[in-house]
């Protein structure tokens, strides 16, 4: 009897409150065509697409086409709340290339010029400085669990746009450096929960992925009109520098017999008090894929997914990041010009004693205007 309760409890905990339907990026055309010709209101049509999920990629292109069946601001949200969601999906099967894989010979071989390019490009970039504009969405806290070690992985409330700003951010040899406004902001006791470390220096995941991962061919893919190889990869956790970090948690005092405090459902009895504010940082592997540009080996976009533990204040972190070429003062240099971030994380931190709830968060940033560190941004 014992058993078949905790079967129940994990099946009461992990089952989703509803369930969104899957449907291709087609058939959400259709959706919105025949929404269009019901003459929907914007906010009508909003509320039908948070009900649903893709259950492939809706890239940039195929978003751009979609844009003229929107109603106004709630439907180009959501429209941008699905893009983000699905960016770490398979695209269509129309924007996946007819070509053959490649013989294994030609998998090394591409590999090894994607090796020369990032020696080549990233970790040769001066100091630069770009325009950054960020936009996060983020669900209500709301699900609930008494087991702490349970992950909760059903949705919350619908998302929406909670910021929106743009800012000058600097980058050397193709690392990011944090924004001035993260370094203003008093994480953990506005309620809010920062962005995650930086994005990962795409130089040092390829090495890792190629000396100290798994690494295997995936499939082809079109991106912006060009074919592209995408391979898969895992690095353990021993031959990682992959960091996962978030500020800021709270921890309550447990020798005074407190319960956690914040967004924490109260239990009866217990006193809510935050005693200290703790820093999530940790070493973790990870996997993902490298979409690589055959002929030059120009690395143009990579996902990452941290290996994370349920009883972590950060269940889960994906990213996506996609790089071009940029024109500074007459050269080239490969840099980011967009980027993803998925996760769920416990925003109330210590969850010990009470029953604790997670927040998902999806944040989605585009670069422009990249010039040399120095200068003034226009």
């Amino acid at each position: 009897m014992k058993r078949l309760g905790w079967i129940l409890l994990l099946l009461a905990v992990s089952a989703p409150a509803w369930a969104a339907a899957k449907i291709t990026v087609e058939q959400l055309r259709d959706k919105l065509i025949a929404l269009q010709q019901g003459y929907k209101s914007d906010e009508e049509v909003a509320a039908r697409l948070k009900e649903v999920e893709l259950s492939e990629q809706l890239t940039r292109h195929a978003k751009s086409s979609l844009m003229q069946y929107t109603r106004g601001e709630q439907t180009s949200e959501q429209l941008d709340i699905l893009e983000g969601r699905s960016a770490f999906l398979a695209p269509p099967a129309s924007e996946i290339p007819a070509i053959p894989a490649p013989d294994p010979a030609a998998q090394k071989a591409i590999l090894a010029k994607a090796a020369d390019y990032a020696a080549s490009t990233f970790l040769q970039n001066p100091h630069l400085v770009a325009s950054r504009t960020f936009s996060r969405f983020q669900d209500n806290v709301t699900n609930m669990s008494n087991a702490p070690v349970l992950k909760v992985d059903s949705p919350n409330t619908y998302a929406r746009l909670w910021e929106a700003r743009t800012e000058a951010v600097e980058s050397e040899k193709g690392t990011e450096k944090a924004g001035p406004s993260a370094a203003k902001t008093k994480w953990g006791e506005n309620g809010l929960i920062s962005d995650g470390a930086l994005g990962p220096n795409p130089a040092t995941v390829l090495q890792e992925a190629t000396s100290a991962g798994k690494l295997s061919w995936l499939r082809w893919e079109t991106i912006d009109g060009r074919p592209v190889a995408v391979f898969s990869f895992a690095v353990d956790k021993k031959k990682t520098h992959y960091e996962v970090s978030y500020c800021c948690f709270p921890q309550t005092d447990t020798a005074t017999g407190v319960a956690a405090s914040g967004t924490f459902v109260p239990v009866p009895g217990e006193i809510q008090s935050v005693t200290t504010w703790k820093y999530f940082k940790k070493t973790v592997g990870y996997h993902g894929e490298l979409f690589i540009e055959p002929e030059k080996g120009a690395l143009v976009r990579i996902h990452t997914s941290a290996e994370l533990k349920p009883t972590d204040y950060v269940h889960t972190e994906e990213k996506r990041i996609d790089y071009e070429i940029v024109v500074v003062n007459g050269k080239e240099y490969a840099a980011p010009v967009a980027s993803y971030l998925i996760n769920e994380v416990v925003p109330g931190g210590d969850a010990g004693t009470a029953a604790y709830s997670v927040r998902h968060t999806l944040y989605s940033v585009t670069y422009q205007n990249y010039q040399m560190a120095g200068g003034s941004m226009k």
